[in-house]
């Protein structure tokens, strides 16, 4: 079933400048990459440029949980897609973010990510990204 996708639409108060560098700024990326809400802080690595990598080590309880990628497209602020890999997703996970500006200070995200093991693992993934989207608005 790795055909399975999210799509999640979020708005955010802030100018598509600022949203789309938060995407790329581990600094900030701790502050709202955050799954579940009571999470702490992921520990955060990237090489924020086309082919450079990423590392997001979450804390789930005791447990870490490691997700890596590469950055595959970085377009200045309107779009940025990577690969996902985690212990959850199949070969050729991705996620794409496309930001449009409403205004000056106001950025439509539309988040999509692919390939999911199965049902289950799609549905957690839509719960964990939304609750990502509403914590970056919340940061910003």
């Amino acid at each position: 079933m790795t055909d399975l996708t999210v799509r999640i639409d979020k708005t955010v108060n802030a100018p598509i400048e600022k949203v789309f560098d938060a995407w790329l700024d581990p600094a900030l990326l701790t502050q709202f990459i955050l799954p579940a809400p009571g999470m702490s802080q992921p520990e955060v690595e990237n090489d924020p440029r086309e082919g450079g990598n990423f590392t997001i080590v979450m804390h789930v309880g005791d447990d870490r949980v490691p997700h890596s990628g590469s950055y595959l497209a970085i377009d200045r602020p309107n779009r940025l897609k990577f690969s996902w890999e985690s212990p959850y997703s199949t070969d050729d996970s991705a996620v794409t973010l496309e930001f449009t500006a409403v205004d000056a200070n106001t950025t439509e995200v539309t988040l999509t990510h692919v390939k999911f093991l199965h049902e289950e693992a799609r549905s957690d993934h839509e719960g964990g990204w939304s609750n990502i989207l509403d914590k970056l608005g919340e940061v910003l």
